[in-house]
């Protein structure tokens, strides 16, 4: 795997979980207690540095075919699990995330919640909340690091391409305090979802003892029959939602006469 394509796909997947857990963040913030949010997200990421160090160096001990198909195949799930709600949202069988509303619905949750603290913590739920939101997207995040970077021998890179994107979503959410709405979350989500089964599916195969034509030059064939594929179901989601509006709206016309 290419330096660049390495660090872009760390990059966007790591963006999508950076942009949830700054979500919850800011309504754990703005709904009750920023120090307390704050705190709790300070917290989470010292919990995170702890157990990625204790049990990420455990990766590399494990043989590296084993290594593929095992993270091949959880890969696959993961990035077919986001490409098919990608395409049901593209194709108009599923609402579209929305972030901002994501963001109203935390907030109220959280100014509805009883309030009351412990010893340095102002506002406890405040802390829970932002704490949970950011060990468990970091907790993504690392396991995004540590396979792509130990299936790719550069575990470096891969870090540098999840810090960059850590960095870059939080630098907007302070200069924007507000949910990212503006972020195109669904079209990285087709995009990373596109790329996770497309490694899911190399790694996995070679995991098994397959070997590709052109090694990781394959990647650049797979990754755009994979693109395409999911473009063509979405166009024909389109189109049978378009067919069936067209049936209905015959079918009322033609019960008002």
């Amino acid at each position: 795997m290419s330096g660049l394509v390495l660090v872009l796909t760390v990059f966007l997947a790591c963006a999508v979980e950076a942009v949830e857990a700054l979500t919850i963040v800011l309504a754990a913030g703005t709904g009750r207690h920023w120090r307390s949010a704050l705190q709790g997200a300070g917290a989470a990421l010292l919990v995170l540095a702890v157990t990625v160090g204790a049990l990420g160096p455990a990766i590399s001990l494990i043989p590296l075919g084993a290594l593929r198909l095992v993270v091949g195949a959880l890969l696959l799930i993961f990035g077919l699990q986001w490409l098919r709600k990608a395409v049901l949202r593209a194709g108009g069988l599923k609402a579209r995330h929305d972030e901002a509303a994501a963001y109203e619905r935390k907030v109220a949750a959280a100014r509805e919640a009883g309030t009351g603290g412990r010893g340095m913590v102002g506002d406890w739920y405040a802390f829970t909340l932002a704490f949970k939101g950011v060990f468990l997207e970091g907790l993504e995040v690392a396991f995004i690091v540590v396979t792509f970077g130990n299936n790719a021998r550069d575990v470096p890179l891969a870090a540098l391409g999840a810090a960059a994107a850590v960095v870059a979503v939080a630098a907007l959410g302070v200069a924007v305090r507000a949910p990212l709405a503006r972020v195109p979350e669904n079209t990285m989500k087709f995009v990373v979802g596109t790329l996770l089964t497309s490694f899911g599916v190399f790694w996995s195969a070679e995991g098994a003892g397959a070997a590709w034509p052109g090694s990781d030059a394959a990647l650049l064939i797979l990754v755009p029959v994979v693109a395409a594929v999911a473009l063509g179901y979405t166009a024909l989601l389109r189109r049978a939602r378009a067919r069936a509006a067209a049936t209905d709206h015959a079918s009322k016309e033609g019960t008002s006469r």
